[in-house]
């Protein structure tokens, strides 16, 4: 399949190659869609095996960026970027500048934050290029890195889905293995443990796990096992299509909950584990607390008002479930119904990318 069609099967807005011969910098930048706002979201930064991977990645990732935003209330589009490469041997700051100055040239249609491969630092160094960035350090009177937030907003998801199944939100002593001890896993993790649970962990990173057995009381688990394992919560929280016909048939949970994006290989899963009796929350609904918090810095929101509203995941995941049970859905449709009448609802009052506020973010 040739690139336009992969763009006119996401129904994305618009598709940007980025190149940089001294640095090199190669990244693309998809924008799925402006009706809501200007779109939002991550720089991801990752050795792909070729761009025709890279594409399919930034554009399925940019679609779910427009659900995540619809679904969480934000009046924001949806959109990512890919820098190919591995970080750890060819991220440079000339590299990054110039990504920064392609990312000026959109002149806010998008804004960007950070994601897999690139941290709060690289953030601030494009914020020297373009004011379009969010996730910026403290010190330069930013929100820094929200990773603490999604995983708030994730520990908010799985109580709603543990007062539908159990009747109560109170997760103590339930058992949830996190895979992927990342920086959300490592701080959904501590919130898990603060409130009681019995928590697993997995990685690849070795010497990752040994450093959060020394702050918390878990327990490593092999990462081939990891979703086998008889727990009350799944939590995926490292890349996505962990969930794939094999794996979903192995699961020895009753809750799927996690930050990864895009936690399901396929569709057709979401009906595979429903067919199960496996409660899924969809990861846009379940990790939305990220977007959420650099939404605030954009908008400038008070900081208490973005920490509540990341607390109401648990009602927007409670909203998921109620519509799935009441239409006969599966979470993941219902999820995107709501998302879907909100953007359809948008278009029909001519959008909001004529209302689009496109000034710099506040230095």
């Amino acid at each position: 399949m040739g690139i336009f069609p992969k763009v006119e099967q996401r129904e994305a807005e618009q598709v940007i190659f980025c190149s940089d011969r001294a640095s090199g910098l190669r990244a693309i930048i998809a924008i799925h869609s402006t009706v809501l706002g200007p779109a939002l979201g991550g720089t991801r930064f990752r050795a792909y095996p070729d761009e025709t991977e890279a594409i399919e990645d930034v554009l399925r990732l940019a679609q779910g960026m427009t659900s995540k935003a619809a679904a969480a209330g934000l009046d924001l589009g949806g959109g990512k970027a890919v820098i190919i490469g591995d970080p750890s041997t060819v991220k440079s700051e000339g590299l990054l500048r110039a990504y920064g100055r392609h990312l000026h040239t959109l002149r806010g249609r998008f804004v960007t934050a950070e994601d897999v491969g690139t941290c709060q630092a690289d953030m601030d160094l494009l914020r020297s290029e373009t004011p379009f960035v969010v996730g910026v350090s403290p010190q330069l009177g930013r929100t820094g890195d929200p990773s603490a937030m999604t995983a708030r907003g994730v520990l908010r998801a799985m109580e709603a889905a543990a007062e539908r199944l159990w009747g109560t939100r109170e997760l103590r002593g339930r058992r949830v293995v996190i895979s992927g001890i990342g920086k959300v896993g490592s701080a959904l993790a501590a919130l898990l443990v603060e409130a009681g649970s019995d928590v697993r962990i997995s990685d690849v990173d070795g010497s990752a796990l040994e450093r959060l057995t020394r702050c918390l009381d878990v327990e490593i688990v092999p990462v081939a096992d990891a979703h086998r394992l008889p727990c009350d919560v799944f939590a995926p929280c490292a890349l996505g299509g962990v969930l794939d016909a094999v794996t979903a048939a192995e699961l020895g949970c009753r809750v799927v909950v996690g930050s990864a994006n895009n936690q399901l290989a396929e569709p057709g899963i979401a009906k595979v584990l429903d067919d199960a009796g496996v409660l899924y929350v969809p990861d846009f609904i379940a990790n939305a607390g990220g977007l959420i918090t650099v939404a605030g810095e954009l908008h400038d929101t008070d900081p208490q008002e973005t920490r509540r509203a990341v607390d109401r995941i648990y009602d927007s995941t409670s909203a998921v479930l109620a519509l799935a049970d009441a239409e006969h859905l599966t979470p993941a449709e219902a999820a995107d119904r709501l998302a879907e009448r909100r953007i359809v609802a948008a278009r029909a009052d001519g959008g909001s990318s004529s209302r689009m506020d496109t000034s710099p973010v506040a230095a």
